[in-house]
């Protein structure tokens, strides 16, 4: 459930009315004081995100969701106080997209075909960590997309992540082009694009992007119709219309980016969010997604 700010005076009396004894009494005065006073700990997680003009970004700490773009212009201290592993939740430092060293070297959910999606082999039955959750995550419809984030880009991405990947990313322009029925035919389309377009993308380009205009994808597609691996060519599909996204963001004049293991503690005031980039005054920025897993206290005044 997303709670907005305008909506905590009908909660807060809802919830009164149903206070009924003492132990009722102690939690909902330790709920008041952390809705007024927006102290929050726990585990960072990639922010939801709701898509609308613009864009509605939810910050994610265990599970908690706090509704970011009621807090712009608001002061925010973060202080990194430790670890917990989005697999099995020991308080290890975190090696990379959230995990442990461990569990990325073990878990299905950070196999290499998470990154290279034309590794898949859960079509074939061949086990790479977890067949059962390999099936889950490849046997699934996948759209190859174009995106637009400081420059054209393409990609890949589950069905049922259209529009969030797009949003994570930044892209202020997208458009599906393909549709496969599982993972390994959406990364053998993109392996052959690649080739000719890039795939990653450039977050400081990204970040520096405030474009107004249109940016033309439809013509792009046409133009890398024939680039289709013959093989795979009946995964093509048209007549899609060009998605456009409006982030709660203006581009600052310098980008400043800065990591928790850099700087341990910040304070700044928020003054946007792109892509799953916080921007603060002064032109800092911080990468969300980049910092699953960490345990921060954050205090909002």
């Amino acid at each position: 459930i997303f709670v907005q700010i305008e909506q905590i005076r009908l909660i807060l009396y809802k919830y009164a009315q149903s206070v009924k004894s003492a132990n009722h009494l102690i939690s909902f005065s330790l709920f008041l004081l952390k809705i007024f006073a927006m102290q929050f700990k726990g585990q960072i997680l990639k922010m939801s995100s709701v898509l609308g003009n613009p864009i509605q970004y939810y910050l994610n700490l265990s599970g908690d969701l706090i509704s970011m773009n009621q807090l712009f212009g608001k002061n925010f201290n973060i202080k990194h106080v430790g670890y917990q592993c989005v697999e099995c939740g020991k308080d290890e430092k975190i090696y990379r997209m959230g995990f442990c060293k461990k569990c990325f070297f073990e878990s299905p959910y950070a196999s290499d075909t998470i990154l290279k999606p034309e590794l898949s082999t859960a079509h074939l039955g061949i086990e790479e960590r977890d067949l059962e959750i390999e099936k889950e995550i490849q046997l699934q419809p996948h759209i190859v997309y174009l995106a637009y984030t400081g420059d054209v880009k393409v990609g890949v991405t589950r069905e049922s992540q259209v529009p969030t990947r797009w949003i994570d990313q930044g892209a202020t322009f997208a458009l599906p082009i393909a549709k496969t029925e599982n993972r390994y035919e959406a990364g053998m389309i993109e392996v052959e694009l690649k080739k000719h377009i890039a795939d990653k993308t450039n977050w400081r380009k990204m970040l520096q992007d405030d474009r107004e205009s249109d940016v033309d994808l439809l013509d792009f597609r046409n133009q890398i119709a024939e680039l289709f691996p013959k093989d795979f060519k009946n995964f093509a599909i048209d007549g899609q219309e060009m998605v456009r996204l409006d982030f709660p963001y203006e581009a600052p004049a310098k980008i400043n980016s800065f990591t928790l293991d850099s700087k341990p503690e910040f304070e700044g005031v928020l003054k946007g969010i792109k892509g799953q980039y916080l921007y603060f005054n002064e032109g800092d920025f911080i990468n969300v997604r980049s910092h699953e897993g960490y345990v921060i206290e954050l205090d909002i005044q």
